[in-house]
């Protein structure tokens, strides 16, 4: 399946930026703001794109100061002077040769001609505009952008702002290009909602996964040894993605699918059947020469006979997989709907730039399945898959939650997006009309769909109110035929199956990533690494033969436990439990062995006072059975 993590996203289409909302439009605005002042403070300034992104903007800058957050004071106190200036964003449409020379001149992204200091940048943009599309530029004041807008009309119209932080960035992307300064910064409609954002983010980065990850020991990442981008599960990391694939196993067992099983590669000719390759190629690691006897050919055997070659590639996604598995045996309509699921190992050769912790990776372990069914089968099917995305929703606490519905462009067919016309109308109608009839929570987005059909992208909100891309939802009506899969039909007629691709729990790495900022790593006790330690009130034998004796019954029960019987005291023992997170804890002193009891405390809530030991552990496997859940 492929998910939100596809090609790089191109420039906007005219369509998109007339969809910008008022908040888009001032941050896109407020980047020509901060490059005005940029250029105000060092004339000699090369700006490249700055365009309005989630939660703020940026512009790409190629300077030889080295912009620091020391420098964002003055580069504000410049912003504000514009600001409070009040000019007026003026479009002027001009020719591409007009363009170009200005572009050579030095005065596009600049306050005046430059001659010596031409826009080569701006040169390499005005090549990513379509030859139909009119080129504009936007002035304020004395600034002039290539730009298609849009933007609010004044520089006053601009609200609170903050320059928020700088990174690097290759020039399009493209690691062959030279590297620029990014600069980061965000605007809100005032002060109080800027400030709240900021109270957002500051609590964000106590959750942040990667701080919680190492302190917890959930996954390492080890580059020099494996490589970045590849997480390792350590045992406690590791319980949790069992615990994850416990809940969809039994979930999608309980919703008829079949487990299967793929290799982690396959040769060229699967991806050039399916069209991943060659157009998601870039996201594909390089692939494997291998001779029929499996040792690498020499470069000139390769060269001069490819027959005797085999390539191959690490799998990018899982449906190819699933698709040779399908057509394996004969099918007939009785067997669909088939719902094929696995969690399956898939490689992405993200850029270096874009990887970041456990939420984008080149390894990802994914909650795929795909479903095989009619035309008449697709509206249950569908609307039972956004039904097991609710279910998840509210095991997790997930309270807030939107159903991107990516449909295509008409102008693209044959070029993005398969050339299907008529089939791409009939799927949108169809997933269209299930949305609305099951009352889900959906937006609809133009020109984002996948390649071979359209797709759902869920936006989730954590508790604090950060919002994360966290699963794909995506029909597919291109892709089976392609690999000829077809079923007899009650008319005894072969057709091509629908296919519906899913992965409600994304991938391992990126919803675990979710969760550890969603809980603050307090896990709810089903999901806890550890969650249940005996500690035990000093050392007597007897003592301490009673405790091993309760965590052998929970082990029994498979209940993840560990025992402390140290001989520190037992306000250390509890501090270190609390410190790492443990669940639950069962303090046992002779009273409590006397009388059969133990005394209960939960991590962050403190005691619950002593129960007895039987009915401690059955709230313990009631709690755990039924996944009881509350966002810390």
């Amino acid at each position: 399946m492929q998910t939100e993590d596809t090609l790089p996203k191109e420039r906007k289409t005219l369509d998109e930026r007339h969809r910008m909302n008022e908040l888009e439009r001032m941050r896109h605005s407020c980047a020509h703001v901060m490059a005005t002042a940029i250029l105000r403070l060092w004339p000699d300034a090369q700006f490249a794109s700055g365009p309005a992104v989630e939660n703020g903007y940026y512009y790409d800058v190629d300077l030889k100061h080295r912009i620091s957050p020391e420098d964002f004071p003055k580069i504000e106190e410049e912003m504000k002077k514009e600001i409070k200036a009040n000019h007026m964003f003026e479009k002027v449409v001009v020719t591409r040769e007009q363009a170009i020379a200005d572009a050579r001149s030095g005065r596009l992204g600049g306050l005046s001609d430059r001659p010596d200091n031409p826009s080569r940048f701006k040169l390499g943009n005005l090549d990513d505009i379509p030859e139909s599309e009119a080129i504009s530029y936007y002035r304020n004041g004395d600034f002039v952008d290539l730009c298609a807008g849009p933007h609010v009309m004044r520089t006053g119209n601009i609200g609170a702002f903050r320059l928020t932080s700088v990174a690097s960035a290759y020039y399009k992307g493209d690691e062959r290009n030279p590297q620029l300064q990014r600069i980061y910064g965000t605007a809100f409609k005032n002060k109080t909602e800027l400030e709240a954002y900021f109270k957002m983010l500051e609590e964000a980065k106590k959750r942040d996964h990667r701080k919680i990850g190492a302190e917890m020991g959930l996954y390492v990442i080890d580059t020099e040894y494996v490589g970045p981008g590849m997480p390792m599960w350590m045992p406690k990391g590791a319980a949790i993605v069992e615990a994850l694939e416990q809940l969809a196993k039994e979930t999608e067992f309980e919703a008829g699918y079949q487990r299967v099983r793929t290799p982690h590669l396959a040769r060229e000719k699967m991806y050039k059947t399916s069209g991943h390759l060659p157009y998601y190629q870039d996201s594909m690691f390089p692939p494997m020469e291998m001779a029929e006897d499996g040792k690498a050919p020499a470069a000139s055997a390769a060269q001069s006979d490819a027959a005797e070659t085999n390539r191959y590639y690490l799998k990018a996604m899982n449906c190819p997989h699933h698709h040779r598995i399908f057509s394996a045996e004969p099918r007939s309509y009785r067997d669909l709907p088939l719902r094929m699921a696995e969690y399956g190992c898939c490689y992405r050769y993200e850029q270096s730039g874009e990887l970041f912790g456990l939420m984008r990776v080149r390894s990802l372990n994914m909650n795929d399945a795909h479903i095989y069914c009619t035309e008449d089968q697709f509206a249950a099917e569908f609307n039972a898959v956004n039904e097991m995305y609710l279910k998840y929703f509210k095991i997790f606490g997930i309270e807030k939650y939107v159903m991107r519905f990516s449909t295509h462009d008409p102008s693209k067919l044959g070029q993005k997006f398969v050339d299907e016309p008529e089939l791409w109308k009939k799927t949108e109608d169809m997933v269209r009309k299930v949305l609305i009839d099951s009352g889900i929570n959906y937006i609809e987005v133009p020109n984002e769909a996948a390649f071979y059909g359209p797709k759902i992208d869920v936006q989730v909100w954590s508790v604090i109110g950060r919002e994360f891309t966290l699963a794909t939802n995506q029909v597919d009506f291109a892709v089976p035929k392609r690999f000829g899969l077809v079923y007899r039909d009650r008319d005894n007629t072969e057709k091509t199956p629908l296919c519906i691709h899913r992965a409600p729990l994304g991938t391992h790495e990126r919803f675990i990533g979710f969760l550890i900022e969603h809980y603050a790593g307090n896990f709810p006790l089903w999901l806890a690494p550890e969650q249940v330690r005996v500690l035990t009130i000093g050392e007597d034998q007897a003592l301490v033969d009673y405790a091993n004796s309760i965590v052998r019954e929970l082990r029994r029960n498979m209940v993840r436990t560990e025992s402390d019987f140290s001989a520190d005291k037992i306000n250390g023992k509890v501090q270190r439990a609390e410190q790492e997170k443990v669940h639950t804890m069962l303090v046992v002193g002779p009273r409590d062995m006397q009388s059969g009891a133990v005394s209960v405390r939960v991590h962050g809530k403190g005691s619950l006072g002593a129960r007895p030991r039987a009915e401690a552990i059955a709230e313990i496997l009631t709690s755990i059975k039924e996944r009881k859940s509350s966002a810390a």
